[in-house]
């Protein structure tokens, strides 16, 4: 499937009355699994993405390249899976923004989000969130939008304003994005259904939200106040983690291979890995009595 339709689709959601949760994916095969399991979209975060290819916590070390190379190879692996990326503040200031959407764009992502968080964090802070003013949000978000390519790319214009400056700062930022032309809105840090309902009144776009508390975990519900898509965090890495964890620390006390548990039986790799195609595919181009 070509990334244009995977945009489509993605489009599509947004679009239309229900709320989704997208799988948190993080490489090729989990990109795969969440496919073979009939989700409908994928999510790369930007948290997760540090934690693959750095191995570092999320404090913005990681670079434009290193992420799109990890989306790209995400979207060649998953070709029917619609990629939402978070790219963060967009690698820079609004030059940098046009340069991220560029690249991720011919990553193959469908969507990305970018949003007004002050990053990286500068020498003398003393913690917490620190946000852009609304005017560089603005500037940040106009240039996204130029540098796009495809129409059907997704433009996420994000804020955490809602835990750090209250509701009615962060209904005019979303309102001077939603002037600029973005596609749908991003809420991370929303903890009740009152802030969700003064911001959904205020806006027109569709409407993306971080992790949310139990209060706020019904999909009936948030599709009512236009959530289209409800992140559920990113518990399939840390699950990995744990595995190999565990996994490792019983190889290490002496525990046979064969004794292990939690090991995924040969079936799901091979159809994550997709052997039956490649097997085919050697049989018809490499010889061995396939069709030619």
């Amino acid at each position: 499937m070509l990334a244009t339709d995977r945009r489509e689709r993605l489009r599509a959601v947004l679009a239309g009355d229900r709320c989704l949760n997208p799988a948190s994916v993080f490489d090729p095969l989990s990109a795969r699994i969440a496919q073979d399991l009939g989700f409908e979209l994928g999510m790369f975060a930007g948290s997760v993405a540090s934690l693959v290819v750095l191995g570092a916590p999320d404090i913005a070390l990681i670079t434009l390249t290193e992420f799109a190379e990890q989306a790209r190879r995400i979207c060649r692996a998953g070709t029917e899976l619609p990629l939402l990326v978070d790219a963060d503040h967009g690698y820079g200031n609004a030059m940098g923004v046009m340069r991220t959407v560029e690249e991720l764009e011919t990553a193959g992502v469908a969507a990305l989000t970018i949003e007004d968080t002050a990053l990286p964090q500068p020498f003398g802070a003393t913690g917490g969130i620190r946000l852009i003013s609304v005017d560089e949000g603005v500037g940040k978000m106009k240039a996204a939008l130029r540098a796009r390519g495809d129409p059907n790319l997704v433009i996420v214009g994000r804020t955490s304003a809602i835990s750090v400056t209250g509701v009615e700062d962060t209904v005019a930022r979303l309102r001077a994005y939603e002037a600029c032309g973005v596609d749908a809105l991003f809420l991370v840090g929303v903890r009740t259904r009152e802030q969700l309902e003064a911001v959904a009144a205020s806006v027109r776009l569709p409407i993306v939200l971080g992790g949310v508390p139990p209060e706020l975990a019904d999909n009936a519900y948030l599709a009512t106040q236009g959530v289209r898509i409800c992140l559920q965090g990113h518990q399939p890495f840390m699950a990995g983690v744990g595995a190999v964890h565990a996994s490792l620390k019983a190889l290490r006390e002496g525990v046979p291979p064969g004794k292990l548990t939690n090991v995924p039986p040969p079936e799901l790799v091979k159809q994550a890995s997709r052997e039956a195609d490649y097997a085919a595919w050697a049989k018809s181009f490499l010889g061995g009595g396939g069709a030619g």
